[in-house]
């Protein structure tokens, strides 16, 4: 695990914003970076939704096109303003698989002269590794979880690395717009999620185990603020939560409607429309691993992303 606290002022700093283009959220890191240090500057989401209408036909729809290029103007403007000497933005998997990928990037090019790299899933997932490497150090062998919109990314690793890494094409806004779900949802329509994630997961989880689950950011953080009832803390610390208490949240948002969701203090608007599926999602992985152990870390791909290592 790396210290990200200031250092001494007589290494200069290099400030760069990260931008993640995920595919329900863009997220803006600033960040002075140092030889093996971070100090963080600012940190914004826009919840763009940029797989919405389209993603599970391999295209940007125009109205999420138009959300993206103007949350990259927006982002922009605030590295301009807090004096960013390089912006680093990676595309995600609503992004690499869409057929207008490239339309999207150059036109964001020419509003910013942001140039997104559209990265793989493999490299995704090496990138979440290297981010919530900052705040892990994998004292036991553990799975790393990244829920996005478009996949989800599992790295199993040790304090030696990574053993085993797969994205899989399973995220949130892919479920929420291919599956016809009640809200609450039913049982029913419970048992439908898991089944579509059993199918689309090829088999991957067979016989497979792993007693630590390590969730990275997003969603974890949410489960952890509503668990604790306060805002999750950003100094670059995972964080164990308590396995009894994980169980119940995931049971209330499950069951939760979206009047309930909108009412919560520690649900974020981003994710009060997809957060019964998330729930539905975590809780299967942790019933497919055997998981003992869940921990939540502040950090995953935009962090990695910060420090080339």
């Amino acid at each position: 695990m790396k210290d990200s606290s200031f250092i001494e002022n007589s290494e200069k700093a290099h400030r760069v914003g990260v931008v993640d283009m995920g595919t329900n959220t863009f997220s803006l890191l600033i960040a002075d970076v140092y030889s093996d240090k971070f100090e963080t500057i600012y940190s914004e989401k826009i919840g763009v939704s940029i797989g919405m209408g389209g993603i599970n036909k391999g295209f940007i729809a125009m109205p999420a096109f138009r959300r993206g290029v103007k949350a990259m103007m927006k982002f922009k403007e605030i590295c301009d303003q807090n004096d960013v000497v390089e912006i680093r933005a990676i595309a995600t998997s609503a992004i690499r698989e869409a057929i207008n990928a490239m339309d999207f990037t150059n036109e964001i090019f020419f509003k910013t002269t942001i140039n997104p790299k559209v990265i793989s899933g493999s490299e995704e997932a090496d990138l979440i590794y290297n981010g919530v490497l900052w705040s892990h150090n994998f004292p036991e062998r553990a799975v790393i979880m990244d829920i996005g919109g478009g996949s989800t990314e599992f790295i199993f690793a040790t304090e030696a690395g990574i053993e085993e890494k797969v994205s899989l094409n399973i995220g949130i806004s892919r479920i929420y717009q291919e599956l016809k779900l009640e809200d609450p949802l039913t049982e029913k329509d419970v048992r439908k999620i898991e089944k579509w994630l059993d199918d689309r997961s090829n088999g991957f989880f067979k016989d497979k185990q792993c007693d630590v689950l390590v969730g990275a950011s997003g969603t974890f953080e949410t489960f952890h603020e509503m668990i604790n009832h306060e805002h999750f803390s950003s100094n670059c610390q995972a964080q164990e939560m308590d396995m009894q208490a994980i169980a119940s949240i995931l049971d209330w948002v499950i069951h939760s409607t979206k009047l309930e969701r909108n009412h919560h203090p520690y649900i974020i608007p981003i994710r009060r429309k997809m957060a019964p599926i998330a729930a539905v999602k975590t809780r299967w992985i942790l019933n497919q691993l055997l998981v003992k152990k869940v921990f939540v870390s502040p950090c995953s791909i935009k962090e990695g992303v910060l420090i080339v290592r």
